[in-house]
């Protein structure tokens, strides 16, 4: 007997489905392109918070709590760190994770480098091409007309293997040994007075020959990252050259994310230095050589 041309259509179109939803994401999407795909099998929605609170108050529907701290764990000194494997793992297990599934995260309030350092994390264990930034965060997605609600989902336990990718991390030698390496480009990612050397702290001022660009330049006043345009007008006025591989660093490997997030936007190739500016300075000087701006160079 011949099936019906009911059922023909409807495996011709599980097949489309299937296909548009294996695409790999950008780096970052819209509020309208979530609200497009928010219902594909293979979406999984991130709310990064440093609460539970912040969640249970209002989140997009669907979306799952992820604490800042669970792929990104502070060490006694304030700083950062990649989490282990088996916590990565037990982490992204219980929120049901799989290795088909593709990553929105976003952000609430102005916390857009928490949620790009967890992007990063991410991206460090291997989700490259299947994690992407919602741009606007929370109140994006409520100003373009996107519900919110209370109800938290029910997520069925996954087993996950993870695939690191031990490249995206540079560490001091790795740095240093490319200072003068004109196919890397050495980025702080501090506000201007710290890379001047204004700030406090052990030996003030930027990792010699590294170029200043502050996170706070590659946003708009919304927390929506800059146009395309914008921000290859700020790389290349930064002195970032197309091709090169950019390695940024910020005082703690936090902010430096939203530049790399920026730099794979635009296609760079990029790391991250982890210990930042928390380490390098407490580094022996002549190894690991501080300069700051000369007063005449300051706006």
């Amino acid at each position: 007997m011949r099936a019906p041309i009911s059922v023909f259509l409807a495996l011709i179109l599980a097949a489309s489905v299937g296909a548009q939803t294996s695409e790999a994401l950008p780096a970052v999407v819209s509020p309208q392109w979530l609200q497009k795909h928010q219902k594909d099998a293979d979406l999984v929605v991130l709310h990064v918070a440093f609460s539970r609170r912040d969640y249970t108050r209002e989140h997009i529907p669907g979306a799952r709590f992820i604490w800042f701290s669970w792929l990104s764990p502070s060490t006694p000194d304030g700083s950062t760190e990649m989490a282990s494997i088996p916590e990565a793992v037990q982490v992204l297990e219980e929120i049901g994770i799989s290795r088909e599934s593709r990553l929105v995260v976003y952000f609430t309030g102005n916390n857009v480098s928490t949620t790009t350092r967890t992007i990063f994390s991410l991206l460090y264990f291997g989700f490259e091409g299947r994690v992407a930034l919602l741009d606007g965060g929370l109140d994006g997605w409520k100003r373009t007309g996107g519900s919110v609600t209370k109800d938290v989902p029910s997520v069925n336990r996954t087993s996950l293997q993870l695939e690191l990718r031990a490249d995206l991390l540079a560490d001091a030698e790795y740095v240093r040994k490319h200072l003068d390496d004109a196919s890397v480009s050495i980025v702080d990612a501090r506000s201007k007075n710290f890379y001047d050397g204004s700030g406090s702290g052990t030996r003030p001022g930027h990792i010699k020959g590294a170029v200043s660009m502050p996170f706070s330049t590659i946003v708009d006043s919304l927390n929506q990252f800059k146009s395309r345009d914008e921000l290859e007008k700020i790389f290349r006025e930064a002195g970032v050259k197309k091709g090169t591989t950019v390695v940024a660093y910020c005082h703690v490997g936090q902010q430096a994310t939203i530049v790399l997030q920026a730099a794979r936007l635009l296609g760079y190739q990029m790391k991250l230095y982890d210990g930042s500016y928390e380490e390098w300075p407490s580094l022996d000087e002549a190894r690991y050589p501080v300069e700051q701006t000369p007063v005449s160079d300051k706006p």
